[in-house]
């Protein structure tokens, strides 16, 4: 990783955004990513990112501990584990623009028919729904780092109580960045520089994942999924941007 100011600046600034995210904004922490491509390319990016995730993911589920679905990680953990390994398998073979521009798409029709359409009531999709979207969140998130839309697809209809949704957020992509972590310690995208980098960032990575859950207790239970839609449009926003130029 370079030290040039620049660099650091984005690096911190993406840090912050994970951070908030794995508080309870999630969605919010997505546009990390694209942050960081500004700067270096995409498999140093990803395997200096994910350190990251995994220290906040653990301190994420340290403070929303107890607060999880367990039946709904019982159906989108194994399905996201066969995205992962796709992931993995078809790293260097999938059309990363097309990936983008379709994510786009999806992510932002699924948070605008929510935000201009009438108050649907609390849904749970049927477990086919799950497995493809669990699926395609692993892949996603393997290939990307962007399986949060996917996921959210699955979970928001549902309208859990708003720290129960959070905590089976961070919860999911613990286990997922953990299932993660050998594919990409064979890629080679984990070095030993970039654990350094991490290690050194873990202070500040977690004071912003504890930032984000005290910004979050304070926020409505009634407008929190409001906010959620909208970071969601915001994102779909931004991965369609990234696929189309």
């Amino acid at each position: 990783m370079s030290t040039d100011i620049t660099t650091l600046a984005v690096f911190l600034a993406a840090v912050g955004l994970l951070g908030l995210s794995k508080g309870g904004l999630s969605g919010i922490g997505l546009l990390s990513m694209p942050m960081m491509l500004l700067v270096m390319p995409p498999a140093a990016a990803a395997g200096l990112i994910l350190p990251v995730l995994m220290m906040q993911d653990f301190f994420g589920v340290w403070l929303y501990r107890g607060k999880w679905d367990v039946e709904n990680l019982k159906l989108l953990v194994p399905a996201a584990a066969i995205g992962v390994g796709l992931g993995v398998i078809l790293f260097a073979f999938l059309p990363t623009r097309l990936m983008l521009l379709m994510l786009g798409i999806i992510t932002m029709a699924f948070a605008l028919r929510a935000i201009i359409g009438p108050k649907a009531p609390a849904i749970k999709p049927p477990p086919l729904v799950g497995w493809v979207l669990g699926i395609l969140s692993g892949l996603t998130s393997t290939v990307l780092h962007q399986g949060g839309p996917t996921f959210q697809m699955y979970l928001m209809p549902q309208r859990l109580p708003r720290d129960v949704f959070v905590g089976t957020t961070v919860t999911f992509f613990w286990l997922i960045n953990l299932i993660k972590l050998p594919g990409f310690i064979v890629l080679g995208q984990i070095t030993r520089e970039g654990l350094i980098v991490a290690g050194l960032a873990a202070p500040f990575a977690l004071a912003m994942t504890w930032a984000g859950a005290k910004l979050v207790s304070h926020i409505n239970p009634d407008r929190y999924y409001i906010i959620i839609y909208w970071i969601l449009f915001a994102v779909g926003v931004k991965l369609l941007g990234d696929g189309l130029f």
